[in-house]
């Protein structure tokens, strides 16, 4: 994801209605962000659907790796000969 810059990628609510098509199809072929103010306030964030999917994936790998280190620090761990036994038992030996 490219660093928003402030003069191209904040938008008043009434600028982007204006313009939307031409605001979404440069926020698909840039990957930039593009902030959407009501009021003077940001109200909503616009991203591509492949920006999406990129920190949708991210955040459940983040999410994984929490919870096997939690597990882990729970004690919830086995060891290597007893998982290739629950591997081969689920997927066929390798």
């Amino acid at each position: 994801m490219k660093a928003i810059q402030i003069s191209q990628d904040i938008l008043p609510v009434g600028e982007f209605k204006a313009h939307a098509a031409e605001v979404l199809r440069s926020v698909r072929s840039s990957a930039r962000t593009v902030v959407i103010t009501q009021n003077g306030k940001p109200a909503a964030v616009l991203i591509s659907p492949e920006t999406f999917d990129t920190l949708t994936e991210r955040a459940r790998f983040v999410s994984a790796v929490e919870a096997g280190l939690a597990d882990s620090e729970a004690g919830r761990l086995l060891e290597d000969d007893v998982l290739d036994g629950v591997l081969d038992a689920a997927l066929g030996p390798a």
